[in-house]
C-alpha cells in the first residue's frame, strides 16, 4: 500500500507551522515533509516529530533567497561557495531530524549562459553534494519541475534528470518524481514511473491542473496509486498540494490508505 507523507508547507495551513505536526498525525499520516526548516531550530522540529510519532522523510536544501524568486543554486555559476555552505547547513538539519533524503533545487537559468555551462556547474555541485550526503547517510535527490509553475527552471523532464543521475551514479543521487510536474510537462505518468522506477527515491502528488488534492482534477488517482504499488515502489509519496478548502475536509481521498 502506498505510504503518504503530509507536506506541512502546503497542508494544515490553518495553524502555525509547528502545530501542523500534531494535525498531520491526528489525520493518520506517519511521515511528513516540508520545503524548508531553517526558520525554526532543528531541536524544536525534532521534538514535534518525536511527540507525534512522525518520520521526517524529506526537505529541501537552502535554495537561495526564495522570497525574492530564487529557486535553487545547484546549476548557477558563481554560486558554488554558497551552494557548499547550503549543503552543510542542510545536513546539520537532516542529522538532527533523522531525515534520509534531501531535495536539491537546480535553480533558474540565467540569461546569456550556455546550457552546457549550466550542466557542468550542476554536475560538479551535485557530485560534491553526493559525497557530503553519503557521509551523513543521506540520499540527495533532484526534481524536474514544469515551466508553468516555475518558468526558467533548469531541470524539466524525467529523462533529463535520469541522464544527470546516470552521470553522477544512481547509488549516489536519486530522482524525486513529482507526478504533478510530470503530468504537466510530459504526461503518461504511469509509464514514466515504470521507466524510471530504479532511480526514484521519493514521489510527490497533486492533481492537475489546479495543484489541489487528488480527486479534484483530471487524473485517475486510484488507478495511478494501485499501479505504482504493483510496480513495487515502497518509498514515500509526499502530498505536495494546495488544499482546495480546509485541509481535513479534503482528505477523503486519503482514507483508504491510512494504516
Amino acid at each position: 500500500m502506498p505510504r503518504f507523507a503530509a507536506n506541512l508547507s502546503m497542508m494544515f495551513n490553518e495553524v502555525p507551522f509547528l502545530d501542523r505536526f500534531a494535525l498531520a498525525a491526528k489525520a493518520g499520516f506517519k511521515g511528513v515533509e516540508f520545503l524548508f526548516p531553517y526558520e525554526h531550530p532543528a531541536a524544536e522540529i525534532a521534538a514535534r516529530l518525536k511527540d507525534n510519532d512522525l518520520q521526517q522523510v524529506l526537505f529541501n536544501a537552502p535554495a537561495g533567497d526564495f522570497a525574492k524568486g530564487e529557486r535553487g543554486m545547484a546549476a548557477i555559476p558563481g554560486k558554488q561557495a554558497a551552494f557548499r555552505d547550503s549543503i552543510k547547513l542542510a545536513l546539520d538539519y537532516a542529522t538532527a531530524l533523522a531525515c534520509p533524503r534531501l531535495h536539491i533545487m537546480a535553480g533558474l537559468k540565467p540569461e546569456g549562459v550556455a546550457h552546457d555551462t549550466l550542466t557542468a556547474v550542476y554536475g560538479a555541485n551535485l557530485a560534491y553534494a553526493a559525497e557530503e550526503c553519503a557521509k551523513a547517510s543521506v540520499k540527495p535527490i533532484i526534481e524536474p519541475i514544469n515551466q508553468r509553475d516555475i518558468p526558467g527552471f533548469f531541470l524539466n523532464t524525467t529523462d533529463q534528470a535520469a541522464a544527470i543521475i546516470a552521470a553522477i551514479g544512481p547509488e549516489k543521487l536519486g530522482l524525486q518524481f513529482d507526478l504533478y510536474h510530470c503530468q504537466i510537462t510530459e504526461g503518461d505518468v504511469v509509464k514514466r514511473v515504470e521507466k524510471h522506477l530504479p532511480l526514484i527515491a521519493h514521489m510527490q502528488v497533486a492533481d492537475t491542473p489546479g495543484r489541489n488534492e487528488p480527486g479534484t482534477g483530471e487524473v485517475n488517482w486510484p488507478f495511478v496509486f494501485k499501479t505504482i504499488d504493483a510496480l513495487g515502489f515502497r518509498g514515500w509519496i509526499g502530498c505536495e498540494y494546495r488544499p482546495a478548502g480546509e485541509t481535513l475536509a479534503g482528505l477523503s481521498w486519503f482514507a483508504p490508505y491510512i494504516e
